[in-house]
Parts: C-alpha cells; structure tokens; sequence
C-alpha cells in the first residue's frame, strides 16, 4: 500500500506553503500566508483520496 505523506508535504512545499504547528494526535498544521490558506495534514496517508482531498483543500491541481 502506498504511502502518500512524503508527496503531499513536497507538493505543498512547491506551492508556498509551509509548516506552521503540530495539531492534535499526528496532525501537522501547514500554511499558506499568500493566500491565507490552511490544510491539516496527518502524518500516515495511505489513501490516495485522502491525499487528493488535502490538495483540493489546497487549492493545488494535482491528482495522485
């Protein structure tokens, strides 16, 4: 089963978002300040629909 938390943290680091806090349980808290955006993103993502749910909360065009 594939495991998607590196690429989506990649991603989000291309389009300007960065780390901000750790949230609760495994949750880290990435931001965006440009565009005033906000995306949790857990630490195991092993559904590429969740994965793609976090890019769609982006606002980033990207399908895994």
């Amino acid at each position: 089963m594939a495991e998607y938390e590196k690429k989506v943290r990649e991603i989000l680091k291309q389009n300007g978002f960065t780390f901000h806090h750790h949230g609760r349980g495994d949750h880290d808290i990435w931001v965006n300040e440009q565009f005033n955006k906000k995306v949790t993103v857990d630490s195991k993502i092993k559904s590429r629909h969740m994965a793609n749910q976090i890019m769609k909360e982006a606002g980033i065009f990207y399908h895994f």
